[in-house]
Formats: C-alpha cells, sequence, structure tokens
C-alpha cells in the first residue's frame, strides 16, 4: 500500500496517499479515474490559494534548542571543546574524563607541550592568543617564571580550602597547586643486603668511598628530577660557607657519578634496582617509585625491591600546578575544569595515573600507596624566587664542574 504523504504550505497542511500505477494505467489505486483525479486537484489548489491569501504572515523559521543552566550559562546540544595545555606526562583515566565531559556537555582537548619547562615556554609566547584556556603542570621550579609573565587569571576553584596552606605559592590563585611528589634517592635493597653495605642516610654519604661509581643521577638541563635533586643540594648545603653545593658535586665527579639526559634511562637503563636493567643500585627518582614497582609487578610482591632515601634534606618537593590562561577562548569552562581538578574525582585519580600525591590530604589514596607510599619529613627547601633568579646559573656552574 502506498505511504501516506503530506504537503506543507503556510497557514494548510494537506495530507495525500501516495497513488501506486496499477496494469491499467489510467485507473489509480481505489478505483478512480483519471478525470476525476484531475479535478480532484483543482479543487484542492483553489482551496489552498484561499487559505494563503487570508494569511499574511509568512511561518517563522524554527530556532535551534538552547538550553539554560544555572548561573544563566546557556549551551546546545552541540558539546563545547575546552582545551588543556599540559607536559607530556600528564596522565587521567578515560572514565574521569568522561565525567566531567558529560556532566559539561564538553570535551577536553589535550595540547602537549613536551616537558614542564617547554610547555610554559609555549605558554608565555602564546599569550595573546593562547594554545588552550587551562595550563596544567608548572612546578615549583619554573612557578616565579610563569607569575612574572603574567600569562594566568586569579581564581579560586571550588575544594582549595582543603588543600594545606604550604603547597599555595600564590595568594592571588593565578597557579593553584593540584598535586605533589618528593625527589629523592631510590636504592636497590637487594644488592646493599647482598654487599653488607649500609643504605645512604645522607648526601654526602654518596661521596665516600664505599659508594663509588653506584650513583646515577639526571642532568638538571635536560631533566625535571635532574633539575630538582640539584636543587636539594643547593638547599642542603647552601651556596657559601665551607662546604657549598659546589663542593657536593666536585666530590661525586671524583667518586664516579654517572649522568643520563633523562630520567628513563637513569631508572630504566642504568640503575639496577626493580626494573631496572643497569648496574647502579642508587638512582635519583621519586618517593613514589617503590609504590609503582609493587603496583605494576605480576604478581605483586608484599614488598618493593627498591626504597626511597628520605631522610632530612635528601628530597627536594616538586608541586604541579594549573592555572586559567589569559585570553583564554572558553574561560567559563576553563573554570569548570579547574574545579574538576580539585574534586575528589579528579584528585582520587592522580596516585595510580601520575604516582604523585593529590594536593587534597582529605581524598582517599589507593591501599598501594598507604602502604608503600613515602614521604619526606624534611625535604631540602629553595625558595621560588631564588630559583627564577638563579637557575640558569646555577645549572650552567653544576655543568662545569660534573660535565666539563
Amino acid at each position: 500500500m502506498g505511504s501516506p504523504g503530506g504537503i506543507m504550505l503556510p497557514g494548510v497542511f494537506v495530507v495525500y496517499a501516495s497513488p501506486r500505477v496499477q496494469t491499467n494505467e489510467h485507473v489509480w489505486q481505489g478505483g478512480v479515474s483519471m478525470r476525476t483525479k484531475w479535478w480532484l486537484w483543482s479543487l484542492l489548489w483553489v482551496l489552498v490559494m484561499a487559505v494563503s491569501a487570508c494569511g499574511g504572515e509568512s511561518t517563522p523559521t524554527a530556532e535551534p534548542t538552547v538550553q539554560e543552566e544555572a548561573g544563566g550559562e546557556t549551551q546546545t546540544n552541540e558539546p563545547r571543546v575546552v582545551r588543556l595545555l599540559t607536559h607530556d606526562s600528564f596522565s587521567v583515566s578515560e572514565e574521569v574524563l568522561a565525567a566531567f565531559e558529560a556532566e559539561h556537555n564538553a570535551t577536553i582537548e589535550f595540547v602537549k607541550g613536551g616537558d614542564a619547562g617547554t610547555t610554559l615556554n609555549q605558554a608565555i609566547l602564546s599569550k595573546e592568543n593562547p594554545l588552550a584556556d587551562v595550563i596544567f603542570g608548572v612546578d615549583n621550579t619554573f612557578f616565579s617564571r610563569a607569575i612574572d609573565a603574567d600569562i594566568t587569571e586569579p581564581y579560586t576553584p571550588a575544594g582549595l580550602e582543603h588543600v594545606p596552606d604550604d603547597l599555595k605559592l600564590d595568594p592571588q590563585n593565578r597557579l593553584v597547586p593540584i598535586d605533589w611528589g618528593d625527589v629523592c634517592l631510590n636504592i636497590d635493597k637487594a644488592y646493599f643486603a647482598e654487599n653488607n653495605l649500609p643504605k645512604p642516610q645522607t648526601l654526602r654519604d654518596l661521596t665516600k668511598p664505599e659508594y663509588k661509581g653506584l650513583t646515577v643521577v639526571e642532568n638538571p638541563a635536560t631533566s625535571s628530577p635532574g633539575l630538582a635533586f640539584m636543587l636539594a643540594t643547593i638547599g642542603a648545603f647552601g651556596t657559601e660557607g665551607e662546604y657549598t653545593w659546589e663542593d657536593f658535586w666536585r666530590e661525586m665527579r671524583a667518586n664516579d657519578v654517572l649522568v643520563t639526559d633523562g630520567w628513563e634511562d637513569a631508572y630504566y637503563g642504568q640503575f639496577s634496582g626493580g626494573s631496572g636493567e643497569g648496574t647502579r643500585p642508587i638512582v635519583v627518582s621519586y618517593a613514589t617509585s617503590p609504590v609503582a614497582e609493587v603496583y605494576f609487578a605480576d604478581p605483586q610482591p608484599e614488598e618493593p625491591p627498591t626504597e626511597a632515601i628520605i631522610a632530612d634534606n635528601t628530597c627536594f618537593r616538586q608541586i604541579e600546578f594549573a592555572g586559567l590562561l589569559k585570553n583564554a577562548a572558553n574561560p567559563e569552562l576553563g573554570k569548570a575544569l579547574l574545579d574538576f581538578m580539585l574534586s575528589p574525582t579528579f584528585q582520587e585519580d592522580i596516585p595510580l595515573q601520575m604516582f604523585v600525591f593529590p594536593a587534597r590530604p582529605d581524598v582517599e589514596l589507593p591501599e598501594v600507596f598507604v602502604k608503600h607510599g613515602k614521604v619526606a619529613e624534611k625535604p631540602a627547601v629553595v625558595p621560588p624566587e631564588a630559583i627564577e633568579q638563579h637557575r640558569e646559573e646555577w645549572i650552567e656552574r653544576w655543568t662545569e664542574i660534573v660535565l666539563r
């Protein structure tokens, strides 16, 4: 049978049946003759014209449906886009991303900028026409550079009240803390047990003859943990006095310290502990690296094969920040993303994604973090302002002492 059809004309909707021609081409379905058919259509046309003449207004064009959210923000059914500029090591689970995107009818696009320093440089260079709405990954070694460059807007995200004050470095909240972790020495426990060698408890222990040729570090000019460890030595020994950080590194060079360009080569290529395949039982890594050794092992051991040394003034605390970029294309959604990054949902996802601690101490940590994660009670401290003022100078001095 023919399907019902219709035509829309101004002021009237005409429903008709679709004809289907049978063997006799002069007869339509239902037995209506061709002559009758033309008479009916002529009458219909007169009626339509009459109705059209009476209606002087045209039918308005339908507008797209717009929904209004609380606070006056409007959105269409088309997902919006918020862009996050971040370093290459950023990681978050798909289900956490999906939760934000569903709540805000949005899509998060990631703009990967390389390491933390390169990412910040890109944000500074694109300040007038930013690459993203939000930046993540500025740490306290580059904090003052970001503030001085004036690339972010003040904004106080929901949840910031739960973050300890010692992680907050800007009273205007142009950059807010998202996570933190301690850069420390890690050791291969089996090596020290088999060789009946005491674990190092101070940085100066590394310069003793019994530790000669045992340590691998990263270059501070090319590695974030390498820079953090250099700063730990500056915080521990200072720049003036009978014994300074420069003296320490002279002794480290004499004690056959090995330098690599990055963390991966140092940890996986030169370190002998855990998943490392090298020969050196001491490496600069993170206090949470033993957690990863347990978590990724199959089967998981009761204890990690490595250990972080967290003695006083041997570690440096890295704090990672996020901020709303000035001139952002979508500032309101950028603010929502910052709120989300300090929400329990995002904060609880951080430990097993990036193996650092969330900024909020009130969120639940994974059991493997509770059991094996360590925190330095007294890390070495160098103020962000001093780091910004002397960073390049210190790196150059380190290079001259250790590599030249």
